[in-house]
Order: C-alpha cells, then sequence, then structure tokens
C-alpha cells in the first residue's frame, strides 16, 4: 500500500489550497480516510476525515474552512482549505487504516 499526498505550497494568509492523497494498493472506497497535520515542533493533530459511507467530520476548529470529499474513481482523497492562516502551517498526511503518505507541505505566510 501506498498513499501520496500533495498539492501543499506556500500560500498568503487568506488564501486557499487543495491537497489531494492519492493510494495505490488499497481502495478508498471501502476505508475510512484521515488528513492530519504536524506543525514544526508540534505533534500530529487530526484534522478530519471521511468515513466508509462518505461521513465527514472535522477538527472543531476547522469546521467551514476545511472540506473532505472523496473520489473513487479516481481512488483519491482531497481536502480543500480556504481562508488559511499562518496557523495552518505544516506537513499534512494522509491515513487509511495504519497506512500514511508521506505528507505534503503546508506554508501560509502572513
Amino acid at each position: 500500500v501506498q498513499l501520496q499526498a500533495s498539492g501543499g505550497g506556500l500560500v498568503q494568509a487568506g488564501g486557499s489550497l487543495r491537497l489531494s492523497c492519492a493510494a495505490s494498493g488499497i481502495f478508498f472506497g471501502s476505508n475510512g480516510i484521515g488528513w492530519y497535520r504536524q506543525a514544526p515542533g508540534e505533534q500530529r493533530e487530526w484534522v478530519g476525515g471521511i468515513s466508509r459511507t462518505g461521513i465527514t467530520n472535522y477538527a472543531g476548529s476547522l469546521k467551514g474552512r476545511f472540506t473532505i470529499s472523496r473520489d473513487s474513481a479516481k481512488n483519491t482523497v482531497s481536502l480543500q482549505m480556504n481562508n488559511l492562516k499562518p496557523e495552518d502551517t505544516g506537513v499534512y498526511y494522509c491515513s487509511v487504516q495504519h497506512y500514511w503518505g508521506q505528507g505534503t507541505l503546508v506554508t501560509v505566510s502572513s
């Protein structure tokens, strides 16, 4: 199983980014998928997830700004991030079962 997150980059505060997680060796449509992030010097934290049935949940502070969606045909999961803030800076990871992707760096400048 391989997971690859992509789409990170440098963005100004208030901007948007769309991250994508692609999988091989496992079918996203049969699993719940989580997004996590790790800020510099901090522990990894849960951002949100999408269940096998398509129900999404988000960390409280991110509701309304972040949206998770799944494309089963492409076997990808996306994380749309709007109105980004400097505190959203970090490496973002996708995870399914006990598998983790390598992460993609998001940097939000003030």
